[in-house]
């Protein structure tokens, strides 16, 4: 498969099969994925959390109620000691740098046959107090990983994109 059937394929999963795993070397490779993504000056500030213990995803399932059930959830934060300041100095790199990794590590998973779905759906504050992490470390989002339980599909607005000339502009260049 190639890349953009990849990328049209996967989709945010909202029903796992609870009883399959994610294979350790599945977990592995996806993890990889994230290690090997770009960051601003390639600082690599991000933070991953697997949560796979019963306790873990208890403690995942007190932070949101967007589990769906899976095996596997990856907290992503990044450390605000490592990561890239902007010229200027207004703007870091922090977010934007976890954002690329965890879509390396989705779509990864998708490659491997694992579902995923990004939430966002949690008060990143009290996860990561929950979580014990230091002060300089923020979380961005949490990711489910595993198995589409049967009858999973997409949400009905899966497809729908806007159109081209609604997300695209080119501005200084030839005409095309």
């Amino acid at each position: 498969m190639d890349f953009l059937e990849l990328a049209k394929k996967r989709y945010s999963c909202k029903k796992f099969d609870t009883s399959k795993k994610v294979e350790k070397d599945k977990l592995d490779k996806i993890l990889e994925a994230g290690q090997v993504a770009p960051t601003a000056k390639n600082s690599q500030p991000q933070r991953i959390y697997v949560m796979e213990s019963e306790e873990a995803l208890k403690l995942v399932d007190s932070l949101t109620p967007c589990r769906y059930g899976a095996p596997v959830a990856l907290v992503v934060a990044y450390s605000t000691d490592e990561e890239f300041t902007y010229p200027g100095g207004k703007y870091r790199s922090g977010m934007e740098d976890a954002s690329i990794v965890a879509t390396h590590m989705m779509l990864m998973a998708a490659s491997l046959g694992i579902d995923s779905c990004w939430l966002n759906f949690f008060d990143p504050d009290k996860a990561a107090e929950a979580l014990n992490l230091p002060d300089n470390e923020k979380v961005v989002l949490i990711m489910d990983l595993g198995y589409a339980a049967e009858g999973a599909s997409p949400l009905p607005n899966h497809e729908k994109t806007k159109t081209m000339d609604e997300l695209v502009s080119y501005r200084y260049t030839r005409e095309r």
